[in-house]
C-alpha cells in the first residue's frame, strides 16, 4: 500500500516515515511550503537527505496562497473581532487533512501519515479517533475536526509509542531534526510573538479598561494585544490581582476583574465537528478540554441545531471565545467546536 508522509523537518514525522517503510509500506514524503520561512532551504535540504537515507521519494507542495487565505487571514480576522483563535486546528482541518490529503490521494496514495501523537481505530460503527497511548504527548485536541472520510485514509504511526521509545528509535535509526522550529510553535509567527504579528496586520485602537460594573480603570492599547485570562501587562495599579475577563469588540472595552469573577459554569460552541459524523442526540456526560494544555474537566454536553452547550461540574476560568472546546469519552474524541460565548 502506498503512503504519503507529511514531513516537517522534525524527528517525529521522519520517524513515522521510517517506521512505515520498515513495515513494508510504499512510502513517499511530502513537504508543504506554507510560509516564507528563513530556514526553509535548510529544512528542505535536510528532508531531502533524510528521504535519500530512507530510500523514499520526496516531493514539495506549494500551498502558500491557500495557507494565507485559509489560516493567516482567519487568524487576523478573529483577533479583529475580539476573539482568540487557534490557527493550528484550522491548519489541520483546512490544509493538512484537507488540501494535502486530497493531493496525496491524487498522487496514488491510499493513506496520509503524520507524526501526530493520536490513534485511529476501526470498528463496526466506523472509525474512532483516540488519544495517544502516552498521555503526556497526546495531540488529539488539535485533531477533533477529523471525520470519517479523513480517518479512513490516515495513519498515525507514533500513536502507540511513548516519548522515550520515540527518542530511542530515532537515535537507533540515525534520525535528527532538520527544522529549528519547535512543533508546538505557530509556524508563521516569529518567536511566538502574537502581539507584534497582529499589530502589523490589523488596525489597533486604544480604549477603556473597565471592571465588570463598567467603572473605568485605565486604557488599553488595542484589544488584539490581550487575551482572556491574562494578568500581566495590564498597566493597572490595584490591591487585587486583575485578569482579563472579556474583550468587548463592539464597545472596544477591555473588561477586567478578579479570578473569581472570571469563573463560569458553562459555554456555548458553534462550528461543531463530530468524529462519527452525527451530532450527539441526547445529553451526554463527557470530559471537556478548553485549551491544549488545560486538564480535562467533567461536564454535561447538550447539542441542538448546530450549537453545543457545555455545562461544567465545577466552574472554570479563562474560557476564551475563539478557542476550541473538545469533547471526550474515555480515550475517544467525540468532536468539538469553537467557543462562542461563556455563561454564568
Amino acid at each position: 500500500m502506498r503512503v504519503a508522509v507529511a514531513m516537517s523537518g522534525g524527528v517525529d514525522s521522519s520517524l513515522a516515515a521510517a517506521l512505515l517503510k520498515k513495515a513494508g509500506y510504499n512510502v513517499f514524503g511530502i513537504y508543504m511550503q506554507l510560509w516564507p520561512d528563513p530556514d526553509r532551504a535548510q529544512t528542505i535540504s535536510g528532508l531531502e537527505h533524510t528521504c535519500q537515507f530512507l530510500s523514499i521519494p520526496f516531493y514539495k507542495l506549494d500551498l502558500e496562497a491557500e495557507f494565507q487565505r485559509l489560516v493567516v487571514d482567519y487568524f487576523c480576522r478573529e483577533y479583529s473581532l475580539g476573539r482568540t483563535p487557534n490557527p493550528c486546528i484550522v491548519c489541520n482541518q483546512q490544509i493538512k487533512f484537507g488540501l494535502l490529503l486530497d493531493r496525496a490521494l491524487e498522487m496514488g496514495a491510499e493513506y496520509l501519515a503524520t507524526g501526530h501523537y493520536a490513534r485511529v481505530e476501526s470498528s463496526a460503527d466506523g472509525y474512532r479517533l483516540l488519544k495517544a497511548a502516552d498521555q503526556s504527548k497526546d495531540q488529539s485536541y488539535f485533531l477533533y475536526t477529523l471525520g470519517q472520510r479523513q480517518l479512513e485514509h490516515l495513519l498515525f504511526p507514533l500513536g502507540e509509542l511513548g516519548k522515550e521509545k520515540v527518542k530511542r528509535l530515532a537515535a537507533e535509526l540515525g534520525l535528527s531534526a532538520t527544522s529549528r522550529r519547535d512543533s508546538q510553535d505557530v509556524c508563521f509567527i516569529p518567536d511566538n510573538d502574537y502581539r507584534s504579528f497582529i499589530s502589523g496586520r490589523i488596525p489597533l485602537k486604544d480604549g477603556e479598561i473597565v471592571d465588570i460594573t463598567g467603572k473605568v480603570l485605565g486604557r488599553h492599547s488595542g484589544l488584539a494585544r490581550y487575551t482572556v485570562g491574562q494578568r500581566h501587562g495590564l498597566g493597572l495599579a490595584s490591591s487585587k490581582q486583575l485578569y482579563v475577563l472579556n474583550l468587548d469588540a463592539e464597545s472596544n472595552r477591555l473588561v477586567v476583574g478578579t479570578r473569581e469573577q472570571g469563573l463560569h459554569n458553562a459555554l456555548t460552541a458553534t462550528k461543531l465537528s463530530w468524529v462519527s459524523g452525527e451530532a450527539a442526540r441526547e445529553p451526554l456526560s463527557i470530559m471537556a478540554k478548553v485549551r491544549y494544555k488545560a486538564p480535562e474537566v467533567a461536564a454535561e454536553l447538550r447539542s441542538s441545531d448546530g450549537v453545543a452547550e457545555v455545562r461544567f461540574i465545577k466552574p472554570q476560568s479563562a474560557l476564551t471565545p475563539g478557542q476550541s472546546v473538545v469533547f471526550y469519552q474515555g480515550a475517544a474524541v467525540l468532536g468539538g467546536g469553537i467557543i462562542d460565548a461563556v455563561l454564568r
